[in-house]
């Protein structure tokens, strides 16, 4: 639809498809849009609306011409469709059913009544359906109810008064109610009968939808189903019809997926049968073979296939899945050849014995060709189906009838159906060679010869056919079809009509079948002669000749017999034979049809019939009558209401004799006996039915009662004893006759009746003319006593005049007030309230005249007696709406003098008050608290003149109450407290509607929140000085007014705040406004968390504060910094709030980490955690709460308890009892260090203040099992993940920022990021690990990058160089971090082809985050981020590190535990050792020691070096990895052992030879030792570190012979060292003393019980315990030290000056004093010359103390104190500095601990 731009068009409900524009000329319309063209050219389509443009103004009203019904459709499926979506999302399937199928209805009544073919009645009765449909609905959904008049039409209630609005919704309501009530009930009962399915319901039905059909036909077809009995071989249902086309679409394309059958009046025992199938036969329509040309005749019915289903769980009710699409497979049938098998059906099989076939097949291969149906069983009939699932059966549903009458017949179904069965013949050939293809072709005629239109049936589904044309068999002598089709014609024309069957060979050549003409003729009468119909069965036709001109006359053979039982039968009679040359002649050939009859009208008995027709032969009625008794009982309870309508008939039209009366009653009996039979108590309901709605006999108790009484009179005769019990017996159901009976004979004499209504109009309108002159003789109270005469009097308070209200109204109210009067004994409530009601309501109308006098008596009186009356009443009462109703309507009628009088009606001000404090409480406490919450109107209509009446109200506090000396302060705190419940009352929370119902709300009464928020806000600034009274108290209701979202509200309300602040901080001593920040922080937490409040609001409070704070002289600043906080919190609260039903939980986290201001959110927090299993991070939250308690018992302040706790702690007893809490959480989350740390300050606690000695014995038992579990217990190292979050799709705590999060166990990239990924299903995975440019950061999406980093292991300063196990270091290398690295492999220059390592750099990137892991998150925000490039030598030495680490535990692991499978260590080895792939150090070699790069990176001199030295390193390592492999090898690992000896003997040669010799060496702790008897003196006093390094290193070492541990000797001599060591703090006290011994990593250290300890060997532990015997020739040159470095060298160019060399110190004990002066005076001596003439001598002395061998010890001074030892190297070669080493070595780690 195209529209002109200068066009306007107006959109309205009548659109029936959805239309998407292709152009900005077209309109995008959905299903219920319509468009009003207000000016067209061409008349295209219809116009639904008029146009009325308004006199005076531009406004244009639309005005539809659509029924007032129509539209109201059209809103509630609009708003039914909104929910209907939000019931799918949340899962809400039965009630999304539901609202579907009421949807369903409510379009199929729409489009009955648009079209505009019902006729009234019908109309008016569907009118009813829909407005019902509609407000059960609502109910159900939780929508408003319509209250409507009596025609159905919606009430507007501004021309309805308050009580008959009331009343309305009253009667409305329970209709509603009692609509949900019948739902529930039948609901109820269908579960019931679900669940006793055959044994209560009695019909059922089957709905079947067939989907699609899949097969490769290539022609057109038709698909028969039916319900089959394969065990009977019998088809139960008649067929539901589908024609199909060539293309494989139905031939309706508007039935496409959606062909709807239900197969009805299945009774329970056709659903439990043993086996129930639906099968289908599918019939090619085309050529007599597939593929066959133009030239072959077409349109022949040629069997194709069938498919079969076992239904028999469904039809058991064990499966009900409406959704669920079967597949039926298709199985083809083929022309039978002698080479086929005998499992292929051939199409010539008869189709009972193809069925059976199929069904005996358990594997079909369709190759994916079969049906897709959906089946679903309903119970109940056709009728009753219809009304309990209208949704599923619509007028597009086939109904396929069951061939047979169900279980009950019901009066009223009437039936007329003949199935007709084409069984099967046999056929001459003739002068053919082969057997004819025969057609057989059915119709129906009269006895004219003339046929019947459309009155054979094939299937339904379709219409009727006049012929049917069976399915061709080709070249078969005796068919079989068993096709079946019913056919209907009326009842009337039964008797004259009949079924004529030609018989036509078919040719597949089109031009010899065009020439073949019908070769035979049968028929048959559909009635017989006595009036009977043909008899159920089979039936042999004779088949005439049709070659002669007289064979098609219908005179002519409707003569001759039709049947050969019809010739045996006449051949009796007559005697005489049958020609077969007649008039026709007879052929030789035969046929069989089955005849089936389903008719209430037509009957197969003769007797049955008889009484039927009785008025034909009334003389035989005696005999008739008799006879029925003899009748059988299936064949009466079929013609169960025309025999009983026959049987009352003859009862009525002989009423004034009593002939028949006797034989009508025993006939009666004898039915009703029938029926109370086991085989026909099914039919009690009939009988039911027919009593209550058919039976019309009005003299019939007449007759009965007097039989009956003869039959009681007479029971000592014999004859009559037997008739009178078989009365008895079927005395429940006669005296039903006789009772109904009874009363339709009253019924119609009370119709011949005068009418009563004249007189009853007649006192209605001349009574009160009388009024007057009664209250002149009687008292007017005693005329008042008696209510129910003044509530009859208040009914004509309408038609009287004003003058008579005068006198009669104040009597009414007398009465009333003192019955509602508060010392009223017993006030009759129920009677007051009509009373009042009906005169409230006849003086709202119209039409009454004057009646302001009135109301005001009313006021009066009666106002204060109602309210007091609503406050003390129950809430529960069933009165209190009566009683709500009538003061609303008193509100109503009163305007502004009416107020002001009553106000002054009261004497003192003390009254006002009263009056004014309970009309407050009362309001607020009715508001929205007794009519229910769908009553729309009502509740409206109520808050309406609430808000008159507070305004009114309002303007009274003013005028009394304002002032100095009269000021209530409760009142005004009553009113203000009501004004908010008001302005905040779901009620009139407008967001909260549909957009339709806003407007509606809106156009009728505006907004009401903005008329009493603008009041409340004058209210506020008229109180002056008294404000400060309000402060805190009113600072709450204040901020719920301000939350409204109403932005003219919340603009009026929010500069209250500022008055607030401004009125403290004048008031208060210390000129801040602490109380109100203080609550009103508190509250805006409450409240935000309830729901109020958005983004707009923080907005607008920021801004508004702001603008009042710094235009004011003293509160610019403390404002100002109130305004932001404000704002930064309630964006907090609002981004917890918008997350807390996220289904991520760490968005929940997230947000409530942000919140912790409030400590209730700390605890929500923990929740979350648990709920995750976060046990660790739970614990860390707790600890939070902890930490701001102390050991003291001081009590605990109320922002420092627990929300769920009760009891009264002490800071003492709750951080105690956190203390367990945490504890316990930190067990389950495998941290047990950190148990141990917090288990130590509680058992303090205990052992020292407390002193509670079992409490502490568990608290270490507890940290025993802990170290135990640190040592032992299994506990998987989590992964870290960097994830950043890029793009502003993302939540604002989320968008363009780094996290690092913490995996749970076992949690791998993969998984990780899948479920990242399933919080943001929009979000796209990066796939770079690259920071992203801007063009993604500021992108509207999503984008999520996601990587694993590793944390940088910090270990603690107690296990600094020292053999820690890995148990206990795997702790801290995921633990205790916050900083995380990842490295990134690029490329600087060209890339080697040769040698990739060569210009391979890593990019590392560190990442610190805000907190250390694990704390109260699994994630924190990257606060920052450094990049470094790493050389690719320098990687190098970190991968050499990485693998000699690796290395050396895995041969400590493999010696320790001879369990270990050696499969980890022969893979590592032989990775080293014969790197065939990779190359090994050898790529090294070739990258960096050449003798190009050294000349191109003279920085990296040192590098290379240490790279040497940690390729020299593995040597050691491999030969003890070889010697373990050796000793735990197998014979099958034996050749790869011999592999790897070879290898490693290359390996060690050629290492040794160009890099040195490298052995492990362990220093241990020597305190005391003597040798040869002598004890050792040694005094070393060595000044200070810096002294040191200055002089040298003094080293004494003890020379030991060590064999190597490899199997051949070693020419290396390794010298262990006793090391003096400097102390920092006291120079003048010896160090400890290290000795350094040779080493084997696969030696084991023992503790003191025996168990064995496994230090973790960490790379920098390896170089401590490396030493270098020799160095190589291309080594030796390059640098001095040695290559057992800590990292890149720390000296500079400047210091490269060659250190002195070390000294070498043999002290035997004689020159022990010498050495005492000298050395001491040599250290502190700046004379160089000196220093090296005491060198030389040293040097000297060491030489003979070689040469000698002396061996000795050191013993320490007993006060020296024992510090743990450290590693050193013990060094034996060439020269040897530290100084010039990477890193400061022994020294200066010694120096940096403190040792």
């Amino acid at each position: 639809m195209c529209v002109s731009h200068n066009e306007t068009v107006l959109l309205c409900p009548s659109a029936i498809y959805n239309y998407d524009p292709s152009s900005k000329q077209e309109l995008c319309l959905q299903v219920g849009d319509s468009v009003h063209i207000l000016e067209k050219l061409e008349a295209t389509f219809s116009i639904s609306y008029y146009s009325l443009l308004v006199a005076g103004s531009q406004q244009e009203i639309i005005i539809p011409a659509d029924l007032p019904l129509v539209q109201e459709l059209g809103a509630t499926l609009r708003e039914w469709a909104q929910i209907w979506h939000k019931l799918f999302v949340a899962n809400k399937t039965t009630l999304f059913r539901s609202v579907q199928q009421m949807a369903y209805s409510l379009i199929e009544y729409r489009s009955q009544i648009v079209s505009g073919t019902l006729p009234k009645d019908d109309l008016v009765e569907l009118k009813k359906k829909v407005t019902a449909k509609i407000d059960y609905g609502n109910r159900i959904l939780g929508l408003d109810l319509v209250v409507r008049d009596e025609a159905g039409n919606t009430l507007d209630p501004d021309q309805t008064s308050t009580v008959s609005l009331f009343r309305a919704h009253e009667t409305a309501s329970r209709s509603v109610d009692d609509r949900i009530q019948e739902e529930k009930t039948r609901l109820q009962n269908l579960e019931m009968r679900r669940q006793t399915l055959f044994s209560t319901v009695h019909t059922y039905s089957l709905l079947m939808n067939l989907k699609n059909f899949v097969c490769n036909i290539g022609e057109d077809a038709e698909l028969l189903m039916s319900l089959y009995d394969p065990d009977q071989s019998e088809f139960i249902s008649e067929n539901f019809l589908v024609r199909w086309d060539s293309m494989g679409m139905p031939k309706e394309i508007e039935k496409l997926n959606n062909l709807p059958a239900l197969f009805t009046d299945l009774s329970s025992s056709d659903l439990m049968r043993q086996r129930l199938f639906l099968v289908c036969q599918i019939i090619r329509v085309g050529s007599m073979e597939l593929k066959e040309g133009k030239k072959h005749t077409g349109g022949l019915r040629r069997p194709f296939g069938v498919a079969v289903m076992d239904i028999t769980d469904i039809a058991h009710g064990k499966t009900d899945d409406e959704d669920k699409q079967h597949f039926i497979p298709f199985q083809q049938q083929l022309i039978m050849s002698p080479l086929m098998p005998s499992r292929v059906i051939g199409e010539n099989e008869p189709l009972t014995a193809v069925f059976n076939k199929v069904i005996a097949t358990r594997e079909v291969n369709h190759k994916g060709q079969g049906l897709f149906v959906t089946l679903k069983l309903l119970p109940g009939d056709l009728a009753q189906v219809r009304k309990d699932y209208p949704h599923f059966v619509d007028r597009s549903t086939a109904i396929v009838r069951k061939m047979g009458f169900p279980e009950i017949i019901l009066p009223g179904n009437v039936r007329n159906d003949i199935y007709v069965t084409l069984v099967q013949g046999e056929f001459d050939r003739g002068k053919k060679k082969t057997p004819k293809n025969v057609e057989v072709i059915l119709t129906v005629h009269d006895d004219e010869g003339n046929p019947m239109e459309k009155a054979i049936f094939p299937g339904a589904g379709y219409d009727g056919i006049t012929e049917y044309k069976s399915v061709i068999y080709y070249q078969v002598k005796q068919p079989c079809w068993n096709e079946t089709v019913k056919v209907t014609i009326p009842i009337e024309d039964v008797c004259r009509c009949h079924l004529r069957v030609m018989f036509r060979h078919r040719s597949s050549q089109d031009s010899r079948d065009k020439s073949e003409k019908p070769f035979g003729m049968a028929f048959v009468r559909l009635m017989r002669g006595d009036g009977t119909t043909l008899k159920d069965g089979k039936h042999e036709l004779i088949v005439y000749k049709v070659d002669v001109k007289k064979a098609e006359d219908a005179k002519v053979y409707l003569t001759l017999p039709a049947t050969w039982d019809e010739v045996e039968e006449k051949e009796k009679q007559t005697g005489k034979q049958f020609h077969h040359s007649g008039v026709i002649p007879v052929t030789k050939d035969s046929f069989q049809i089955a005849m089936l009859t389903c008719s209430t009208k037509l009957t197969q008995n003769v007797d049955l019939l008889g009484l039927l027709n009785w008025r034909s032969n009334p003389e035989d009625l005696d005999q008739i009558l008799q006879r029925l008794m003899e009748v059988e009982g299936g064949e009466i309870v079929k013609f169960l209401q025309d025999t009983l309508d026959a049987l009352f008939n003859i009862m009525m039209e002989t009423s004034e004799k009593d002939t028949y009366d006797t034989l009508v009653f025993n006939a009666l009996v004898f039915i009703i006996t029938l029926i109370g039979d086991i085989k026909f108590q099914h039919f009690n309901p009939v009988l039911e039915t027919y009593i209550n709605k058919h039976f019309s006999a009005t003299l019939a108790y007449m007759k009965l009662t007097g039989v009956l009484n003869y039959y009681v009179g007479h029971a000592e005769e014999p004859i009559l004893t037997e008739r009178l019990y078989a009365a008895l017996k079927a005395l429940k159901y006669l005296f039903r006759f006789i009772v109904q009976s009874r009363v339709l004979y009253l019924r119609y004499q009370s119709l011949t009746r005068p009418d009563s209504l004249l007189f009853q109009g007649a006192i209605l309108k001349y009574l009160p003319s009388i009024i007057n002159d009664i209250q002149t003789v009687f008292d007017p109270v005693e005329l008042s006593a008696n209510y129910h005469i003044y509530f009859r009097l208040s009914v004509f308070l309408c038609s009287v005049t004003a003058d008579c209200r005068d006198v009669l109204l104040p009597l009414v109210t007398d009465q009333l007030s003192g019955q509602l009067d508060d010392h009223s004994s017993k006030p009759d409530y129920e009677a007051c309230v009509q009373l009042l009601s009906t005169v409230l309501d006849n003086l709202d109308r119209k039409d009454v005249g004057p009646t302001r006098g009135h109301v005001q008596l009313i006021m009066e009186r009666l106002l204060r007696r109602v309210n007091r009356t609503v406050i003390s009443m129950d809430r529960s009462s069933p009165l209190i709406g009566h009683y709500l109703a009538c003061m609303t309507a008193i509100l109503k009628q009163m305007d502004d003098m009416h107020y002001a009088h009553y106000i002054s009606t009261f004497k003192t001000r003390q009254d006002i008050i009263d009056f004014l404090m309970e009309t407050f409480i009362m309001f607020k406490d009715l508001m929205g608290n007794v009519f229910p919450a769908d009553w729309m109107i009502m509740n409206l209509v109520q808050m309406q003149v609430f808000l008159r009446a507070i305004n009114q109200y309002s303007d009274v506090l003013n005028m009394y109450f304002l002032d100095q000396a009269h000021f209530e302060l409760q009142l005004w705190n009553n009113y203000f407290h009501l004004t908010v419940a008001f302005l905040t009352h779901k009620t009139l929370q407008l967001e909260s509607f549909s957009q339709e119902k806003r407007n509606k709300i809106l156009n009728k009464y505006g907004d009401m929140r903005k008329t009493i928020g603008f009041k409340m806000r004058d209210m506020w600034y008229n109180l002056g000085p008294h404000k400060m009274k309000f402060i805190p108290a009113m600072v709450g209701p204040i901020l719920q007014v301000t939350l409204v979202p109403q932005p003219e509200l919340r603009k009026a309300t929010i500069p209250i705040f500022f008055d607030m602040m401004q009125c403290e901080h004048n008031f208060s001593p210390g000129r801040t406004f602490e109380t109100f920040e203080n609550e009103l922080i508190t509250k805006l937490d409450q409240e935000v968390e309830g729901g109020q409040g958005d983004e707009q609001y923080k907005v607008l409070l920021e801004k508004t504060l702001l603008e009042h704070c710094r235009r004011h002289r003293y509160l610019s600043q403390s404002g100002e910094e109130l305004a932001l906080l404000l704002s930064s919190l309630l964006e907090n609260l609002l981004a917890y709030r918008t997350i807390t039903h996220d289904e991520s939980p760490e968005h929940r986290m997230s947000c409530t980490v942000n919140v912790l201001v409030w400590s209730v959110y700390l605890y929500k927090l923990r929740d979350l955690h648990l709920d995750c299993e976060n046990y660790t991070e739970a614990a860390y939250t707790l600890i939070l709460h902890a930490e701001l308690l102390e050991w003291s018992d001081k009590p605990c302040a109320p922002h420092l308890i627990p929300r769920d706790g009760e009891h009264v702690w002490t800071q003492q007893e709750l951080k105690e009892r956190l203390f367990q809490e945490i504890i316990c959480y930190l067990d389950k989350g495998k941290m047990w260090e950190k148990a141990i740390e917090l288990g130590k300050q509680l058992a303090k606690m205990h052992e020292i203040h407390m002193f509670d000695f079992m409490e502490l014995s568990q608290l270490l038992k507890k940290q025993a099992q802990f170290y135990e579990n640190i040592m032992h217990a299994m506990r998987p190292q989590p992964e870290y993940f960097a994830v950043g979050y890029y793009g502003l799709g993302f939540p604002s705590f989320l968008r363009n920022k780094m996290f690092i999060y913490r995996g749970k166990e076992y949690e791998w990239l993969e998984d990780f990021s899948l479920k990242l990924l399933s919080q943001f299903p929009n979000a796209v995975r990066m796939t770079s690990t690259a920071p992203p440019g801007d063009n993604i950061s500021t992108s509207p999406g999503q984008h999520i990058q996601c990587f694993t980093v590793k944390p940088v292991l910090t270990v603690p300063h107690q296990f600094k160089d020292k053999g820690v196990p890995e148990q206990i270091l795997n702790y801290y290398r995921t633990n205790e971090v916050d900083q995380f690295q990842y490295s990134r492999p690029f490329r600087k220059g060209e890339k080697d082809p040769d040698n990739e390592f060569a210009t391979m750099w890593i990019e590392r990137t560190t990442y610190i985050t805000a907190y250390r892991f694990p704390g109260i998150l699994k994630w924190f925000e990257v606060k920052s981020v450094s990049v470094e490039e790493i050389s690719p030598l320098e990687n190098a030495i970190e991968t050499m590190e990485m693998a000699n680490e690796k290395l050396s535990n895995l041969v400590q692991q493999q010696a320790c535990d001879r369990s270990l499978s050696i499969n980890p260590l022969s893979m590592m080895l032989s990775g080293i050792v014969d790197p065939a792939v990779m190359g090994g150090f050898s790529n090294y070699e070739k990258a960096f020691f050449t003798d190009t790069y050294i000349q191109e990176h003279p920085e990296d001199h040192e590098r290379i070096e240490v790279l040497k030295h940690l390729i020299a390193l593995q040597i050691p390592l491999l030969a003890d990895g070889i010697r373990i492999h050796g000793e735990k090898t197998t014979e099958q690992l034996k050749p790869l052992h011999n592999r790897l000896v070879t290898c490693f003997q290359d390996l060690r040669e050629k290492v040794e030879k160009h890099y040195g010799v490298i052995t492990l060496v362990r220093c241990q702790l020597q305190t005391q030792f003597n040798v040869r008897g002598c004890q050792l003196k040694l005094l070393a006093l060595l000044p200070s570190y810096q002294t040191l390094l200055i002089q040298g290193r003094v080293y004494i070492i003890l020379a030991l012979d060590h064999k190597s541990s490899f199997s051949q000797p070693s020419v290396t001599r390794v010298l262990p060292v006793i090391v003096l060591l400097p102390c920092q703090d006291s120079p003048m006290i010896l160090n400890p003393i290290c000795v350094s011994q040779p080493c084997s990593l696969a030696e084991k250290k023992k503790t003191r019980v025996g168990s064995v300890v496994m230090p973790y060997i960490l790379s920098s532990t390896l170089r401590r315990m490396s030493t270098v015997s020799t160095l190589s020739n291309a080594s030796s040159g390059l640098s001095s030290g040695s290559a057992s470095s800590d990292g890149p060298s720390c000296i500079s160019s400047q210091e490269s000056v060659p250190a002195p060399a070390p000294c070498f110190l043999f002290l035997p004990f004689p020159l022990l004093s010498a050495f005492e002066f000298v050395f001491p005076c040599c250290l502190h001596c700046r004379d160089c010359s000196f220093q090296t003439m005491i060198l030389s001598l040293l040097k000297s002395l060491f030489v003979f103390l070689i040469c000698t061998s002396l061996y000795f010890s050191v013993s320490t001074s007993d006060d020296s104190q024992a510090v743990p030892c450290c590693p050193v190297p013990a060094i034996a070669g060439p020269p040897f500095c530290p100084a010039q080493r990477r890193t400061t070595g022994l020294l200066g780690r010694t120096g940096r601990s403190g040792a």
